[in-house]
């Protein structure tokens, strides 16, 4: 009796286990895989990559591990964009987006986030420890350039949810570039439960977090990217594929608005998840290009 009794809890909670791994532990390709497969996809010219100067970096993070990047200097260069990757992929996934940066004078710094890329596997946690990962990079950078320098952040995905909930604490970026952010993880687990597997249950996401808590100290609430707006100073580009069914364009459209004349948006055509760039070259880099002519004067 007491078997059958606690069997419908043993469920549950067997439930809520299930999906918290699948937060913080999500697939994370291997490195060698994703580099190979933007060379494949032709957003990493091997040629062109290989020959640009560039330096291997380790930068420690605040949690006692090494995080891996490239640092890609221009001479005589007094400006930086940090470029973080989305979910599951590595580094080598932002290098696409170099040209619209070194073009105009920047130099590039690409790292891979925690529990992704090159770097040791621990888990996700969607901004809540990465934000503090990335302030190390910053400090980093403005280390490299000193005196007079100017380090902007740029992310895709989870990077571009990071990016922002980063800029939320460090007042120091001149600008931030968010590509197909999430607002806020709650909402967001909450619709892929409903895209995924057809579930309106939102006591799951609560069962999922209390797992969370204890299994990787984090919670899952603190993940909220539109919470940190009134605190970002710095200038802000939105940019989301109108036809993104992964992270719905609205979640970019609510941060917008929440903060008015401090943000822009760029809703790029016939673009699905992270693929406003891929699918709209030409219009995009122009978007950026306008965006950081008007905030360098």
């Amino acid at each position: 009796m007491i078997f059958i009794l606690l069997m419908p809890v043993a469920l549950i909670l067997g439930a809520g286990y299930y999906f918290c791994t699948r937060i913080i532990y999500p697939r994370v390709y291997e490195v060698g895989f994703s580099y190979q497969h933007e060379v494949e996809e032709g957003k990493i010219v091997e040629s062109e990559f290989n020959a640009r100067p560039k330096e291997k970096i380790l930068i420690r993070s605040p949690y006692g591990y090494d995080l891996h990047g490239y640092y890609f200097p221009q001479a005589g260069s007094r400006k930086t964009v940090v470029m973080s990757h989305g979910i599951t992929w590595s580094m080598y996934g932002m290098v696409k987006y170099m040209n619209c940066f070194y073009r105009r004078g920047y130099n590039i710094l690409l790292y891979d986030l925690r529990n992704h890329g090159h770097n040791r596997r621990i888990n996700t946690t969607f901004g809540v420890y990465e934000k503090f990962d990335l302030k190390a990079v910053v400090d980093w950078a403005l280390d490299r350039l000193g005196a007079g320098g100017r380090v902007g952040t740029f992310g895709e995905s989870l990077g571009a949810a990071t990016t922002l909930q980063h800029a939320a604490i460090d007042q120091r970026i001149a600008f931030a570039v968010l590509d197909c952010p999430f607002a806020d993880l709650r909402r967001l687990l909450l619709y892929r439960l409903r895209e995924d597997y057809h579930l309106h249950l939102p006591v799951l996401i609560d069962l999922a977090n209390l797992w969370c808590r204890l299994i990787a100290k984090v919670d899952i609430d603190q993940a909220s990217p539109i919470a940190g707006i009134p605190q970002i100073q710095a200038p802000m580009l939105f940019l989301h594929g109108a036809n993104d069914r992964y992270i719905p364009p609205q979640h970019s459209i609510d941060m917008v608005q929440a903060a008015g004349e401090r943000a822009a948006l760029y809703l790029a055509p016939n673009a699905g998840h992270a693929q406003a760039f891929w699918n709209n070259r030409e219009e995009y880099e122009r978007v950026v290009g306008e965006f950081l002519q008007k905030i360098e004067g």
